[in-house]
């Protein structure tokens, strides 16, 4: 039987309003309207995102139990269980500069194998997630999305006598232009759905201000959009459109309690004062963003290198950055170690919501390759040697999860990120000091 789709759209199909842009999800009228259901739908769009972690790991801690499909979870990767079959664990990868914080950081994405001797010298490479904003840009309104939880600094000295860009971003657009990150969440929610438009600071602060939702200035032509739909687009765009306007309100309940519990603190407006509120909020936005498919590339730090982030709600107040610095004292590593469990929690919660995310004939998390780790071991000796690093997510079918892959001949991480680019159909010869692709698509030589 044939079903005939009541309205056929374009995928790359946005609403326009006064000062809003609404990309909308992957709908059944963006397949052929003549077409049997399912079998020419229209295929999903393969999505990128890194996912940092700073300060290194509790190595002990983090590196699962046997090789291959047989591999036992850590108790840092504990919290992922449910998504075992989506996980690939990557053992005896090296950073390919390590150069205490600032090769951490600045060589994950660019592979590169040196960075500038001092403050003022600004030098790697070409980042993975520029490669892929190239590529995409012709195909996405914003081409890459950088993101932290964490101001950004690009001026002064923060490690080693190096400037402060190696520990606050991932992503060079050129061997010598590192990218600001993004840690206002209304900034981010401008660049994916607009603002007023207006540069007058006191007309954008009016803008900041108001209760009324960017989504209404579209309203009518949701509205009118949603009766040429079926019952299944329309409950797709109610859904959608509800989670927008849940992360607007969100935004400006945070601006409301920034100003009365620091009212005397000059600061960007939008970012909740609580880390988890924060978090969340930065993470829904990133999901907004794939699932609109306004972006298929972002790049996100849940905290800069060296970040001193205390975590008193997870019964460990000392500064992070400190406590990483445990000289094997095996007391001081397990705190580090819940730390570090902590964030792969907070990390499985946003799996969830994209697994729980419908796109096209699986969900968000089928059509992602989402890289986690750090660009430090034992972070004790700022060590290069063997980082923690998994991939997560279905990669649109490219890759072979549910396994733990064990290299002995110690590859640079350099060659994961070119395998990466090959995976998401942008080949490349070299990132950085890449030697090659790595292998990570069979288990010759390894246990499972």
């Amino acid at each position: 039987m044939t079903f005939l789709t009541p309205k056929t759209l374009p995928r790359r199909t946005v609403l326009r309003g006064l000062g809003a842009t609404v990309a909308l999800p992957l709908l059944d009228a963006m397949h052929p309207a003549f077409s049997l259901r399912g079998s020419a739908a229209a295929a999903p769009a393969h999505r990128f995102q890194a996912f940092y972690v700073p300060n290194g790991m509790a190595m002990e801690y983090w590196t699962p139990t046997g090789e291959g499909t047989g591999f036992g979870l850590s108790p840092i990767l504990e919290p992922l269980a449910p998504f075992r079959d989506q996980m690939i664990v990557l053992s005896g990868l090296n950073a390919s500069w390590n150069y205490i914080h600032a090769g951490a950081s600045g060589s994950f994405l660019t592979g590169t194998t040196r960075g500038g001797r001092n403050e003022v010298e600004i030098l790697a490479d070409v980042s993975m997630d520029q490669l892929l904003a190239r590529h995409f840009a012709d195909q996405t309104q914003v081409a890459s999305l950088e993101l932290s939880l964490d101001p950004p600094n690009n001026a002064g000295a923060c490690t080693g006598n190096l400037s402060c860009v190696y520990t606050h971003t991932l992503s060079w657009r050129s061997p010598t232009q590192p990218l600001p990150v993004e840690w206002n969440p209304r900034a981010v929610f401008e660049t994916l759905f607009g603002d007023s438009g207006s540069t007058d600071p006191a007309a954008r602060q009016a803008r900041l201000h108001q209760h009324k939702s960017l989504l209404d200035s579209v309203h009518d032509k949701l509205a009118a959009l949603a009766r040429e739909l079926g019952p299944r687009d329309q409950a797709k765009i109610e859904e959608y459109t509800e989670a927008v306007r849940d992360v607007e309100r969100r935004i400006q309940k945070a601006e409301e309690q920034r100003d009365l519990e620091l009212p005397t603190i000059d600061q960007p407006q939008g970012a909740p004062p609580v880390f988890e509120d924060h978090l969340e909020l930065m993470l829904d936005l990133q999901l907004l963003a794939m699932q609109s498919d306004l972006t298929r590339v972002i790049s996100f730090m849940i905290g800069k290198e060296q970040s001193a982030r205390p975590y008193p709600q997870i019964d460990v107040p000392e500064a992070h950055h400190p406590l990483s610095h445990h000289n094997d004292v095996p007391e001081l590593v397990a705190q580090m170690s819940k730390i570090n469990r902590y964030h792969t929690e907070l990390f499985s919660r946003y799996l969830a919501k994209l697994r729980a995310t419908p796109d096209g004939d699986g969900s968000l998390l089928d059509h992602m390759t989402i890289l986690y780790g750090s660009g430090i071991s034992n972070s004790t000796r700022h060590s290069g040697v063997s980082l923690p690093l998994m991939l997560v997510g279905g990669g649109a079918g490219r890759l072979p999860s549910g396994r733990h892959l064990a290299y002995a001949d110690e590859p640079s991480m350099a060659n994961l990120l070119v395998t990466l680019m090959d995976k998401m159909d942008v080949p490349v010869e070299r990132i950085g000091g890449s030697t090659g692709a790595l292998p990570i698509d069979t288990l010759t030589g390894l246990l499972g």
